[in-house]
């Protein structure tokens, strides 16, 4: 039987996919949210539940940001992908720190010529140390209609899900000299944006610029995190508060998945996974970063 925590966890993924599907969450794109590159390339309606971005020209993107910072907890948000050709396109979600040394994690979805399958890419920078990508094709087609993205981090570790199916778990190592963030406070950021010269297989496709605008579409927004208040000097603080082991994404058993959601990332992985920085000994000369030696589930 789970654990009341284990529970906690799941009814929370799934209560975030079924109000998202129904619109029934606390924040939306227009009153929680600044469009902060591009404004003109940006539409929102439905009150504000309902967003588009848009790639207008290789130097004409659009990206929206929370107006506030946090620390810990999930951050979930429904998008549907740019139809049709959408080589050298990047569509992201993401939670990121400001300034030097940032932290970082990361949604991105490499778009890719008309009939070829996107590329779901997720990374994670801790005190500005990344390089820990992982890539997967969609086991379905994420221009044909919404689906949820949810990012949980806690003081234990990072999970990507999509549709409430974890993807990848990347542990906190931090005591075996692995970078991981727990120190900085995020904000949550959608974009899109111009990449023709890496994004579709390694920059062999261009961007067909006689098809835009690019339109990528939002579709609520789910912020289940601890805030951090901004102060008159415009810095953010986190509350103590945030690390207490109270809060309901700080209970123990939240270390892990469960039985049932392994199942489901090993099945994902096995399937989907096209990349993987831990299997790339090419890349490190033979050698891979400590954490693939660890354990991460």
């Amino acid at each position: 039987m789970a654990s009341p925590a284990k529970a906690a966890l799941v009814a929370a993924v799934a209560l975030v996919a079924v109000a998202l599907e129904v619109g029934l969450v606390g924040a939306n794109f227009r009153d929680d949210c600044d469009i902060t590159w591009e404004p003109q390339n940006a539409k929102m309606d439905e009150g504000g539940n309902h967003l588009t971005l848009s790639l207008v020209s290789n130097s004409s993107g659009c990206m929206l940001r929370t107006k506030k910072q946090f620390i810990f907890g999930s951050v979930s948000t429904r998008i549907k992908l740019v139809k049709g050709n959408s080589a050298g396109t990047v569509t992201t979600y993401y939670t990121s720190s400001i300034g030097d040394n940032h932290d970082e994690i990361d949604f991105e979805f490499l778009g890719n010529e008309t009939g070829q399958p996107y590329t779901v890419h997720t990374n994670v920078f801790a005190d500005g140390v990344g390089q820990k990508e992982m890539q997967f094709r969609p086991w379905f087609d994420p221009t044909a209609d919404y689906h949820n993205y949810t990012i949980f981090w806690n003081e234990c570790m990072i999970a990507w899900f999509i549709d409430s199916i974890p993807i990848r778990v990347f542990r906190n190592y931090s005591a075996q000299g692995v970078p991981f963030p727990t120190r900085r406070q995020m904000y949550a950021f959608s974009s899109i944006w111009a990449a023709e010269d890496w994004a579709t297989q390694g920059g062999r496709v261009k961007t067909d610029w006689t098809k835009a605008p690019f339109v990528a579409e939002y579709r609520d927004i789910n912020l289940q995190v601890c805030d951090c208040a901004t102060s008159g000097g415009g810095a953010a603080r986190c509350p103590e508060s945030c690390a207490s082991p109270a809060n309901w994404y700080a209970a123990p058993d939240l270390c892990q998945l469960s039985k049932a959601q392994l199942r489901q990332m090993r099945a994902v992985q096995l399937g989907y996974t096209i990349y993987d920085y831990c299997a790339d000994g090419k890349r490190y000369n033979g050698t891979v970063p400590p954490e693939c030696s660890m354990q991460q589930y």
